[in-house]
C-alpha cells in the first residue's frame, strides 16, 4: 500500500522478498546490501526467530531525490520461511508495494517451492492484496548447484504466468541486482498507473537504481 505524502512530495515504498525457508532471501538481501551505496542505505536489521531470520533494511530517507525534488524511500524486508512463523510472514506481506518470490532450483525442491508459493497467494488475500495487481518478481536461486532443474524447463512451466522470471546464484551475487531492479521497475510502474507521478514528478526508474547501486 503506497505511502504518498503529495504536501511534502515524499513517496515511501515497500519491497518483500518471500519463499521457503533456505532458498536464499538472507543471501539475497545481505548480497543486495553489500553492492549499494553506503551513504544511502540504512543498516541490516535482524528480527530473529528460530531456524530462520526476517532480515531488513531502509535506503536511507529520502535517498533518492528526482530532477523536481520529489523524494523517495524504499523499505527492503525478507520474511521467515518457516511454516511455524506464518504469522510474521503475513506481517511482513501487509502494505508491501511489490514481492520478490525467491525459489530453490534444487529439483528435489520444487515441491517445497509451490507449496510457499500458494502459502504466498493465500496470505497477500488475507492481508487485502491482489496478487493479480502486484507487482511480483521470481527468482530462481542456487543455480551453481549441480541438482538444479533446467532453465528451459523452467521458463516453459512460468512461461504462462508471464511473470518476470530470473536465475541467480545470490551466494555468488549473480542474479541479484538484475531481480532488485526488475521489480523496481514493477514497483513504479504501479505506483504510476496509481497516481501517475513518474512524469509529473520526473521520476525515472532507472535513474533510481543507479543512483543507489554502486559502479562495479
Amino acid at each position: 500500500m503506497i505511502e504518498f505524502d503529495e504536501l511534502h512530495g515524499k513517496l515511501v515504498l515497500k519491497l518483500v522478498y518471500y519463499g521457503p525457508a533456505l532458498s536464499g532471501k538472507t543471501t539475497n538481501l545481505l548480497s543486495l546490501h553489500d553492492r549499494l551505496l553506503q551513504e544511502g542505505r540504512g543498516e541490516l536489521m535482524l528480527l530473529d526467530t528460530t531456524e530462520d531470520r526476517t532480515i531488513y533494511f531502509d535506503l536511507l530517507p529520502f535517498f533518492y531525490v528526482a530532477p523536481s525534488g520529489f523524494k523517495i524511500k524504499l523499505k527492503v524486508y525478507t520474511v521467515p520461511g518457516q511454516v511455524r512463523h506464518d504469522a510474521t510472514r503475513k506481517a511482513v506481506l501487509q502494505r508491501a508495494d511489490g514481492v520478490v518470490f525467491v525459489a530453490d532450483s534444487r529439483i528435489s525442491q520444487m515441491a517445497v517451492n509451490a507449496e510457499s508459493f500458494a502459502n504466498l497467494e493465500q496470505n497477500l488475500t488475507l492481508v487485502g492484496l491482489d496478487i493479480e495487481k502486484l507487482p511480483l518478481v521470481v527468482q530462481f536461486n542456487k543455480r551453481d548447484l549441480p541438482d538444479v532443474v533446467l532453465e528451459t524447463e523452467l521458463r516453459e512451466t512460468w512461461g504462462p504466468t508471464e511473470l518476470p522470471v530470473y536465475m541467480a546464484s545470490a551466494l555468488q551475487g549473480q542474479g541479484v541486482l538484475e531481480t532488485f531492479q526488475a521489480a523496481v521497475e514493477g514497483i513504479f510502474k504501479s505506483v504510476d498507473q496509481k497516481l501517475g507521478l513518474l512524469e509529473r514528478y520526473q521520476v525515472n526508474q532507472r535513474a533510481f537504481v543507479q543512483s543507489v547501486v554502486k559502479t562495479i
